[in-house]
């Protein structure tokens, strides 16, 4: 579908969703967006619904601001996914052992690494750069820097919430990995230091909604958040590079007469700021949930653990920055799925795939989002179709 325009207040708000499908809150939260001084435009994805700070499935293109609660806690969430040669023949009848080695060598949930992942060991991971990463870490806030020995050992670790690893085959039977994580704690002790420190700021103080406290250009605090911003962006970036190489080398191992071998990764971040260039104008573009879908972009759309996902080509749709649905995106929230779904109702939606069926996931339930099939049809003017996959291991935090 092409995109329905909804008034806003100081730009048009271009929804690739049917308006009449989406939550007040979330129509509410689009809407008072659309009232800052500094937006230029704002694009909404088949998959939103209602966020903390902001609406997530959009993507809010400002002039000389940005919005580290718009951004969120999980600084550079994103995902990665990479085709391999093993197919369907190549699996056990028993899948468990694959889930336990996977959850073995990556921490899940708020682990991390007994001693820090040491990319020289492991394949294909760049190094080029690694310690002029970590020196950077010096210059961000000093709120925040004791905090570095636990962010070096949660290098390469998953996370909880909705962040998955998962074994997955494409309709041709061809095996596929693939993981979603962001900046681990780093992220998010760095947006909430610094989402505070945006609303004591004398020119957010009459806005709508506090959480949308902007930093503009030009000023100490903008400089801050942007350094802290990028390195914490590079860091989620870092962060699924170790993780895939981790999951890679379980593969390997497991796998050894089949002799895997894997394409290049494809790699997008799905809450982040991008500097991008619209109409000749500079502008920070924040995607919410949302990832760029430039002509020829790769990019990867997930469904939830019991579906499908998809892997994606851009389009590049300017109406839209460029930009893609991060996923299924939720239909109700994790309160409302564990009152209305059992553990009985998990093991039934999640038929055939070697995941926790326990209490501590019924939030995730497929149930609780919406048909990623509908937003992929929803978007068909931004991205194509490469190929969809579905999961047959899939390890939550």
């Amino acid at each position: 579908m092409s995109y329905t325009e909804v008034p806003g207040v100081r730009v048009p708000i271009r929804m690739w969703a049917d308006p009449a499908t989406v939550e007040g809150v979330a129509m509410q939260q689009l809407r008072n967006v659309s009232t800052l001084p500094w937006i230029e435009g704002l694009a909404v994805m088949p998959d939103v619904h209602f966020g903390k700070g902001a609406t997530v499935g959009s993507v809010i293109a400002m002039r000389g601001a940005v919005c580290p609660a718009a951004v969120g806690v999980d600084i550079g969430c994103g995902m990665s996914a990479v085709r391999t040669s093993l197919t369907a023949d190549d699996l056990p009848a028993d899948l468990s052992r694959l889930r336990s080695k996977i959850e073995a060598a990556i921490p899940v949930g708020r682990g991390m690494h007994d001693d820090p992942v040491d990319p020289g060991r492991l394949h294909g991971v760049p190094t080029a750069g690694w310690a002029d990463f970590w020196r950077r870490f010096g210059g961000v806030a000093e709120a925040v820097k004791f905090r570095q020995d636990r962010a070096v050992k949660q290098m390469g670790s998953l996370g909880s919430g909705n962040h998955f690893i998962e074994f997955c085959l494409d309709e041709t039977g061809a095996v596929w990995l693939m993981l979603h994580s962001g900046s681990r704690n780093i992220g998010k002790e760095l947006a909430e230091y610094h989402i505070g420190q945006a609303r004591k700021l004398p020119h957010n103080q009459d806005l709508i909604d506090r959480d949308l406290a902007v930093f503009v250009s030009d000023t100490p605090q903008m400089a801050a958040y942007r350094h802290d911003l990028f390195w914490a962006q590079e860091y989620a970036k870092h962060n699924r590079e170790i993780m895939m190489a981790l999951f890679q080398d379980v593969v390997r191992r497991e796998f050894v007469k089949a002799k895997p071998t894997f394409e290049p990764v494809i790699s997008c971040h799905h809450n982040y700021v991008a500097e991008e260039t619209y109409d000749g104008k500079e502008l920070l573009v924040t995607r919410k949930g949302a990832i760029r879908a430039g002509e020829g972009d790769f990019g990867i759309i997930p469904g939830s653990m019991g579906t499908g996902s998809y892997i994606v080509r851009g389009l590049g749709n300017a109406a839209s920055f460029n930009s893609a649905s991060h996923g299924a995106g939720r239909k109700m929230s994790r309160n409302a799925a564990k009152k209305r779904f059992s553990t009985q109702d998990l093991e039934e939606q999640t038929r055939g795939v070697e995941c926790r069926k326990d209490s501590g996931v019924v939030d995730e339930i497929p149930g609780a989002y919406k048909p990623i099939e509908k937003v992929i049809e929803q978007q068909k003017d931004l991205v194509e179709v490469v190929a969809k996959l579905k999961q047959v291991v899939c390890v939550k935090g």
